[in-house]
């Protein structure tokens, strides 16, 4: 798939939804699209990895095992769906990084998969829009660290 429809694709994600289309598309050339069936792993907890993924369709629920001594256990951290996205740490740290969940389609999902370090590149390049996507990844790890808490008073 083109950068283009990539970027068209990107354009109702969260964390790209306030950039300009030029900016989009230059992060949209980092980007290609993977298809995933219902059930299907992105990612497992423990993983190490250096992509961003973004949903372009379909649902993904976020999982942790638990191991506290005699409980062990799934916690469901959240469900996201299209716009959403997923494994950002590589481009906030500029390095690759052990994934903290799992990633599991709940249906049919595509998702546009850029290389966090790649992305970052750009963003210390252009400081304007570095800031623009640091900001929205500030308020997405501020929500998923909610969700986790959330998803730990349930055991």
């Amino acid at each position: 798939m083109d950068a283009k429809k990539i970027a068209d694709l990107l354009g109702d994600c969260d964390i790209f939804g306030e950039l300009t289309r030029k900016d989009v598309e230059k992060i949209a050339r980092l980007g290609h699209v993977e298809s995933y069936k219902a059930g299907e792993q992105i990612f497992s907890q423990g993983d190490h990895c250096k992509d961003f993924w973004v949903i372009t369709e379909g649902n993904v629920y976020l999982e942790r095992a638990i191991d506290l001594g005699g409980r062990k256990g799934k916690a469901t951290i959240c469900i996201l769906g299209k716009g959403r996205a997923l494994g950002c740490w590589s481009s906030l740290l500029g390095q690759s990084h052990n994934l903290l969940s799992s990633a599991i389609c709940q249906k049919p999902t595509t998702l546009v998969v850029i290389n966090g370090h790649e992305l970052r590149k750009i963003m210390v390049e252009d400081h304007e829009l570095g800031f623009s996507i640091m900001q929205e990844l500030c308020v997405l790890l501020v929500d998923r660290i909610k969700c986790a808490y959330g998803a730990m008073e349930n055991i």
